[in-house]
């Protein structure tokens, strides 16, 4: 079975896209089917800012294609608020919330940590210990929600397959074995970030890999040169292949096993209009090759 590449967008209604990106005259409305059309996954964030209803996540699907997903951006009240204590009541609601809405177009969920929040293995393990990966975990996690849901809870899973997480750390304390031990054994990825600012680790710690290109030399606002890209492209194959990959930084010298893996890769450059560009070169570059 041959592993699955989706390169998309990290969220899609950005003002200076529109007449670049997006054709002059496209209905705002109609921005998210016509970025879908393009690219086979976007990060959707609006829901680290906010609770979402489920007649949004309803909307959200409708106006994408079959074979498509969204990556999911978990809440920051979490992540950046409560900084992952008492988690369980908000990480329920956040699942409550219309998020299994999705169904089969429910990819990734990505937690994002703040840049000044440290490695502490007594503060992390309960939180990974709470995240499901399969639909019933999702289902009876959500049932413990509270009463700050915006809309009654949405508890069915039809269509929802395996859930999937993901990890962006900023600060360097997580340079630390333990840490990538602790997402290994609770089978949660951690997210390559590219930027000059904050760790840029290739270590696999699930059977999916996470990228996402913030601009390597200006953040959010720098491009990718042909270079830059080949080689970004040379690193999906292996993963892809499930050959060796050693180009990068890595905490766990330890070989992962070499297996093929899903590669999910978003570009977060958005400032300068990069983004959607860059993202169609490397899938070009890809499926060059595949071809080839």
């Amino acid at each position: 079975m041959s592993a699955d590449l989706r390169i998309g967008i990290s969220g899609w209604t950005y003002a200076p896209w529109r007449g670049s990106f997006y054709p002059h005259g496209l209905p705002q409305q109609r921005e998210l089917a016509y970025a879908s059309s393009i690219f086979r996954a976007i990060e959707l964030n609006g829901t680290f800012y906010g609770s979402q209803t489920p007649s949004s996540y309803g909307r959200w699907v409708e106006q994408t294609p079959d074979d498509f997903v969204f990556s999911v951006k978990a809440p920051r009240f979490i992540t950046h608020i409560r900084r992952l204590r008492e988690p369980e009541a908000p990480i329920a609601n956040f699942f409550a919330s219309g998020l299994l809405r999705l169904g089969a177009k429910l990819g990734p969920i990505l937690w994002q940590f703040p840049p000044n929040f440290r490695f502490d293995p007594a503060l992390l393990e309960p939180f990974l210990a709470l995240l499901p990966h399969d639909p019933d975990q999702a289902a009876k996690l959500a049932r413990r929600h509270d009463e700050r849901l915006r809309s009654p809870a949405w508890l069915k899973t039809e269509g929802v397959k395996r859930l999937r997480h993901a990890i962006e750390i900023r600060h360097d304390s997580f340079r630390d074995p333990n840490f990538i031990k602790l997402l290994r054994d609770h089978d949660v990825a951690l997210v390559c970030a590219d930027t000059v600012e904050w760790p840029r680790l290739m270590d696999l710690t699930s059977d999916f890999a996470y990228c996402r290109l913030h601009g390597s030399e200006e953040l959010y606002r720098s491009g990718y040169d042909e270079a830059v890209l080949d080689r970004w492209a040379a690193r999906i194959r292996a993963w892809l292949s499930g050959e060796a990959m050693n180009d990068g930084e890595f905490i766990d010298k330890s070989e992962p096993p070499h297996k093929k893996r899903d590669v999910f890769v978003f570009f977060d450059n958005t400032d300068k209009r990069r983004a959607p560009d860059d993202a169609r070169t490397l899938m070009a570059k890809l499926n060059k090759s595949s071809a080839g």
